[in-house]
């Protein structure tokens, strides 16, 4: 493994990336390809995609999920000083929304929860050139982390910019009037990135 502490913003936001995390990704592949076909989009969901969440009962899947998190137990502990932390959810995920089938919301960096002990671990599997996971500032507010305390704020502004921009803005990718890009990681086979739910983040999805 090749770990690494990045710190993203005026905020100086932590960022572990850890390159060739599993070494073989050959049985997180068996596990992903056991659950195809994928469920519909939920359009209640804001990913825009498919997404398989993986239950406790659900082996070998679960099996490689809780691998991951002890074998990454390290990292979070030394980049964002937790003694230990608790598995909410995890899934297989494939971005699948053409561009234009895009909503508001979508089309913007988003936040996971306001928690600052909210973790999100994302590990790479089968994955497109030029594709990533980019970290964000709201112009206007000088928002890079959602918080209890300025979450009306940041919620009212991206609903009203959200408005504003053309329907067939597609992904966002790069800085554009709204918001500016604090630091991107590239999406590379068998990196694991481990960073703060409440950053503003999105997808590097390329329009092809």
């Amino acid at each position: 493994m090749k770990p690494q502490l990045r710190r993203v913003g005026s905020m100086q936001s932590p960022v572990v990336v850890i390159d060739n995390f599993c070494g073989s990704c050959d049985q997180a592949f068996a596990a992903a390809e056991a659950f195809a076909p994928f469920p519909p989009i939920n359009r209640d969901s804001y990913y825009p995609g498919l997404r398989r969440v993986i239950d406790r009962a659900d082996e070998p899947a679960n099996a490689y999920v809780e691998d991951l998190c002890q074998r990454s137990a390290q990292f979070i502990a030394g980049a964002f000083d937790v003694e230990g932390f608790d598995l909410l959810e995890a899934s297989f995920s494939m971005v699948t929304a053409k561009p234009s089938e895009l909503r508001e919301a979508q089309r913007a960096p988003h936040f996971d929860s306001t928690d600052q002990k909210y973790f999100a671990l994302l590990h790479y599997l089968r994955i497109p050139d030029g594709t990533g996971t980019a970290f964000y500032r709201q112009r206007s507010t000088g928002i890079e982390r959602v918080t209890e305390a300025n979450i009306a704020r940041f919620v009212t502004t991206a609903e009203k910019e959200a408005a504003m921009l053309p329907k067939d803005s597609g992904y966002i990718h790069g800085s554009n009037q709204f918001y500016e890009q604090i630091g991107a990681v590239e999406g590379v086979v068998d990196r694991l990135v481990i960073y703060q739910g409440s950053l503003l983040h999105s997808g590097i999805i390329p329009p092809a």
